[in-house]
């Protein structure tokens, strides 16, 4: 990786890729190539021949009136350039438009801090360009980091009030990009409560595409992250970019084509009412944004974002660390536990070889169901005989040990807390809250509020003996109001700061204690929260048909150590289809292992299943932390899903195949991923090949009926 600037020529070097910038004669930063790695000498050829054809003369009359055909860096507002802004400054007199000239640039080793907000860390360097507006007292810095062992190229923008009098930002984006034509089509990640991250491809069309999230979280139904596919790019063949941006809060991501064909893509903050105060000298920091280039189809894209994130993002602490194998007593009792019930689920889950049980809601205050108790972490000792303690030394006992459910962000209104402070609920007096399962949620942008939370949280992992915590958020926010914010517009933006500042001081004051994120299900499953949060709760859907579906859309831009993934009890929870112990374990493999059924209720046999299933998991879970993914078979085709995992030295790897359609006759499924040239044992199957052929050939699979699968394990035979 490398960084290089020679006559207001910008060049960026990953391992595969180059991104490159020129200033132009009339001043303004120019996108000039992103794609496939090229030369220095390619890029001065490109900006010479053919980037001047792609904007205006300087020396033309009417230059003022085609800026909307420049591909510009960052794009500015109303001044000449139709198309949608990048940022929005609003000065006293009302007055927004702007114009971004370059103005200096400067090159500093490692990724910027962005205090406050999840984002890139560890090495890398950052070329830093500054933009002055020509309207007002502002100065933008892009900020551009590349990294030498991963193809994502992380951008943000900073924007500076240098002068006297205060300015509203109506609108921050955190990057804008220009693809060149309009050969592109648009795959985000859509979906619902318990129908997370299904991809959705489009054409894109002259005009504006957009997701986005209003939600004050990334949500269930739209996903931070969006690709853009060149006709013809498959899985492992075809060109690509992506897009996904390292936040958590309300966000927009948009793909224009303009009239020209070019297409501008960009994102960040939602501006649908945000307007952020910048008086003079503040500074305010958007949320970054992981861009990848892609020439191996979107099997490439994800394995550098998986890369990217386990590098640079999660925490080092435990990205690579085992995973706890939990069980979860949610679907085995609900809220209706006591003492002895739980101590049954302990004492028979030792004997599967779990290593951690979790105690879901219901713990604390007087919460028996959802309509009280949210806000009062205290231990409700009627409930719990002797309080926590009796279930924790049950747990140490009988070696295991003891996690515990929260979710800091709700209150009930039948609960000590509200009946206190029921200002702390978001809302406006006298308007009546919009309410979700019987709860509202906390005034996060509020220091007092944090803090009350922090106090509270800390004082139950102090004085008990916790080593795994479930961080819960059950409903979106509704009421997008402070009562003491002079500025209703920054109330999204800082509600979500307030979390991270939440996520980050527990954390860090409770080094030891592993944290897992989760949001009524992957309501927020995001970069931003892998920066907490190691392992986030990939959906409340456990059936193992549709979970086929959501880990495989997940995994397109998220690693798969960070999925949790349980085998629950049958008929399922959520959609009452029965599925083979076998299968729902294969599934639920690909990801951090656990279980959410009552263990006191399965027969024998099923028991020894679960243990040999626990044995095989360890096995095979260094490649589930550390591996590549390669997806052989969508389970969107109706028919059947494939994934596959490989060692990064490809001497082992994983298969898990589920047929969705029962099949009467073999089937062959071709591997990916491997060494050409080496032979490898398929365990199960008796079968030696080398690469070349099982990739090329396939391995042969017997006939399958609905929702059976085989697991299979590959590794280098010994000569």
């Amino acid at each position: 990786m490398n960084i290089t600037a020679n006559k207001n020529i910008f060049v960026i070097n990953g391992k595969r890729y180059t991104y490159a910038m020129y200033v132009n004669d009339a001043g303004y930063l120019q996108h000039a190539y992103y794609g496939k790695k090229i030369s220095v000498s390619d890029v001065h050829y490109y900006i010479n021949s053919i980037g001047g054809r792609l904007e205006p003369k300087s020396d033309d009359k009417n230059y003022d009136m085609a800026f909307d055909t420049m591909p510009t860096e960052y794009g500015f507002f109303a001044h000449g350039d139709y198309r949608e802004p990048s940022v929005i400054i609003e000065r006293k007199d009302g007055a927004a438009m702007s114009r971004l000239k370059y103005k200096s640039y400067c090159i500093t080793d490692g990724a910027p801090d962005v205090k406050g907000m999840p984002h890139a860390r560890n090495g890398g360097k950052t070329l830093r360009i500054t933009l002055a507006d020509e309207f007002s007292d502002t100065h933008i810095v892009l900020n551009y980091t590349a990294f030498d062992d991963c193809d994502v190229l992380v951008r943000n923008a900073e924007i500076k009030n240098i002068g006297k009098d205060t300015v509203i930002l109506k609108k921050a984006f955190s990057c804008c990009i220009e693809l060149p034509d309009d050969d592109y089509k648009f795959m985000r990640l859509c979906g619902a409560w318990a129908a997370e991250r299904t991809p959705v491809v489009s054409r894109i069309e002259q005009g504006i595409m957009k997701i986005q999230s209003l939600r004050g979280a990334s949500s269930h139904q739209s996903n931070p992250f969006g690709a853009f596919l060149r006709n013809g790019c498959v899985e492992e063949e075809g060109k690509c970019y992506g897009f996904q941006l390292v936040y958590s809060g309300s966000f927009s991501i948009t793909a224009e084509k303009g009239y020209n064909g070019a297409v501008r893509i960009q994102g960040g903050i939602n501006d649908t009412n945000f307007g952020w105060k910048l008086g003079c000298g503040d500074n305010f920091v958007t949320p970054q944004v992981a861009l990848c280039y892609s020439d191996g189809g979107l099997g490439f894209l994800s394995r550098n974002y998986e890369d990217f994130l386990r590098e640079h993002v999660i925490s080092p602490e435990y990205v690579y660390k085992p995973r706890p194998v939990v069980i979860n007593n949610w679907e085995a009792t609900y809220f209706d536990f006591d003492n002895e019930k739980l101590f049954e689920i302990i004492d028979e889950a030792v004997e599967l070889g779990v290593d951690t049980f979790v105690l879901d809601d219901g713990w604390f205050g007087k919460r028996n169901d959802d309509t009280s108790g949210l806000g009062d972490w205290r231990v409700n000792d009627k409930k719990l005989k002797g309080g926590l303690n009796t279930v924790i030394d049950r747990c140490k006992k009988r070696g295991l040990k003891f996690g515990l459910w929260f979710e800091p962000e709700a209150i009930s209104e039948d609960s000590d807390l509200y009946r206190a402070h029921p200002d702390w609920a978001i809302g406006k007096d006298g308007v009546a809250p919009a309410r979700w399962r019987n709860q509202l949620v906390l005034d996060f942008t509020r220091a007092e509020v944090v803090d009350y939370v922090l106090d509270a949280v800390s004082k139950i992992l102090c004085e008990h003996d916790i080593s795994y915590v479930k961080w819960d958020f059950n409903r979106s926010l509704s009421d997008f109001y402070s009562r003491t914010l002079d500025n209703q517009g920054e109330f999204a933006h800082r509600y979500i700061l307030g979390v991270c500042e939440l996520a980050e001081k527990l954390t860090k004051a409770f080094p030891n204690v592993f944290f897992e994120g989760c949001a009524g299900g992957g309501g927020r499953f995001d970069a931003g929260m892998l920066y907490y949060f190691p392992q986030i709760w990939t959906s409340d859907n456990t059936d193992a048909y549709e979970r086929s579906k959501i880990q495989w859309g997940t995994s397109l831009c998220y690693p798969m150590s960070a999925m949790s993934c349980h085998v629950s009890a049958c008929p399922n929870h959520q959609t009452g289809r029965t599925i083979s112990l076998y299968t729902r374990a294969n599934v639920a493999s690909l990801g951090a292992f656990g279980y959410e059924l009552d263990p006191s209720k399965l027969q024998d046999d099923d028991k020894c299943e679960i243990k040999k299933q626990i044995e095989n998991y360890k096995r095979n879970e260094s490649l589930i932390l550390k591996g590549d993914t390669y997806r052989l078979s969508s389970p969107f085709n109706g028919k059947e899903f494939c994934i596959m995992r490989v060692s990064k030295d490809k001497m082992r790897a994983l298969v898990v195949y589920e047929c969705l359609r029962g099949r009467r006759t073999e089937h062959i499924i071709k591997l990916c991923g491997l060494d050409e040239d080496k032979v490898y044992l398929v365990n199960e199957l008796g079968i030696s090949a080398s690469g070349s052929a099982l990739m090329k050939i396939g391995l042969p699979l017997t006939s399958l009926g609905d929702y059976e699968s085989v697991m299979l394990t590959l590794e280098v035979a010994l000569s």
